[in-house]
């Protein structure tokens, strides 16, 4: 059975609402990757006695603990003094601690205000946590069944500590047997339209089965448990992705570095030596800027409404030719760009469709590959945020589509 594990964070601001606490959710993925059974996340206020009770409970119920926030210099800052109250120790000066602090503030030529020196105060017995990027110290120590580690409540100051020096040690302190997850990324399908098609799989009992939906894909998650046979496990995902088809765009899990749509299609464009212009009206910008840093991208176009750019090309421009359109905007912006592929990307619908979350627009993609074309429509509704997002990642996956299609021949 793998060892428990709960975080804790203390801050009123975290407990009203005013900051999210991205630390836990962080922390959280670490420590599962690990190998740790993450049970509880508590978030407590800047209450003395709150926060004693709190880690006595946790010492008597989890194998490990972290702990972030309230080592600061500020009289809300109260970690070190609820931990010394709850399990009867005393705050004794860390000489260390506090020279560690006055070079903090040395280096940057600033006086250190006497406030600081409380952050060098830590619970007798308590192994400091050298902390080079911030004026607070980190400190653990063992009370009952647990194992504390505290550390700062600034995110970059956290995560540093973490990594550099908790994570090095948990192996030594704990037997970790860390499961394995895979996720399957796709797009263009909801949840329970995947639970659909994968519903004729007999899943077996030590395997988990999870979703998460996002507004860019959504992840079919599949939990395996340490040391699962690895062909076994290959058999399953490859059975789901099957399934899925080609709205898969990635699998994450299985050794291969992936990422979100366009971190997959920025691989295969650089790999095959490719370069994109696009143009768009429904999305608005937002296309050329999900490529933003794509050296791939040589051009990008935007142009308010679809009658207008049809227009200007002495094109028809109406929902019934709309394909008709797209194509000859495509090839006048290969001759004006000079990229490989184009992305045409329209939409039929008013402005007051397009702005009314209650009516669908109908995007019309066109990719145009040499002397190819490749189309897509979808319907898409939702406020006004929601289509313009949809529409981008839409065209996006016509180009991806295309790209894994072709590789794989």
């Amino acid at each position: 059975m793998n060892p428990t594990l709960e975080i804790f964070s203390q801050g009123e601001e975290i407990v009203t609402g005013q900051t999210v606490d991205t630390n836990a959710a962080w922390l959280s993925q670490q420590a599962s990757t690990c190998g740790f059974t993450v049970t509880r996340h508590t978030a407590v206020g800047d209450k003395l006695d709150d926060l004693i009770v709190l880690l006595r409970d946790i010492s008597q119920r989890a194998d490990c603990c972290i702990c972030t926030g309230g080592l600061g210099p500020t009289s809300d800052d109260l970690t070190a003094e609820a931990v010394a109250c709850a399990f009867d120790l005393l705050l004794e000066f860390d000489a260390t601690a506090f020279a560690q602090i006055s070079r903090f503030f040395a280096h940057r030529n600033r006086p250190m205000p006497a406030s600081n020196r409380k952050q060098a105060m830590l619970p007798q017995g308590a192994e400091r946590i050298d902390n080079d990027w911030g004026t607070a110290p980190g400190f653990s120590l063992q009370h009952g069944r647990c194992w504390f580690v505290f550390l700062p409540g600034v995110p970059s100051e956290m995560k540093h500590l973490f990594q550099e020096r908790i994570l090095p040690t948990l192996s030594t302190r704990f037997l970790l047997q860390p499961a394995q997850l895979v996720t399957i990324k796709t797009i263009g399908l909801g949840e329970s339209a995947i639970q659909e098609r994968i519903s004729s799989i007999e899943l077996p009992v030590q395997v988990h089965l999870g979703f998460r939906a996002g507004a860019d894909e959504v992840q079919t998650k599949l939990l395996f448990p340490f040391a699962y046979p690895g062909i076994a496990m290959t058999t399953l995902v490859a059975r789901f992705a099957e399934l899925l088809g080609d709205y898969v765009f990635a699998i994450d899990g299985l050794g291969e570095v992936t990422g979100d749509l366009v971190f997959e299609i920025d691989k295969l464009m650089t790999s095959r030596m490719l370069t994109l212009a696009v143009v768009e009206t429904a999305t608005q910008g937002l296309l050329a800027a999900r490529c933003i840093g794509s050296h791939w991208l040589l051009a990008a176009k935007y142009e308010q409404s679809t009658t207008r750019l049809g227009q200007k090309l002495a094109v028809e421009a109406n929902s019934g030719n709309l394909f008709s359109t797209a194509k000859a905007i495509a090839i006048a912006m290969q001759k004006s760009s000079g990229a490989d592929f184009v992305l045409v990307q329209l939409y039929a619908g008013d402005d007051r469709q397009f702005n009314d979350k209650d009516k669908p627009i109908i995007l019309y993609n066109i990719l145009l590959t040499g002397d190819d074309f490749h189309q897509s429509t979808h319907s898409v509704a939702g406020p006004i945020k929601r289509k313009q997002n949809q529409a981008a990642l839409l065209a996006l996956d016509l180009l991806r589509r295309y790209l894994q299609q072709s590789a794989s021949k």
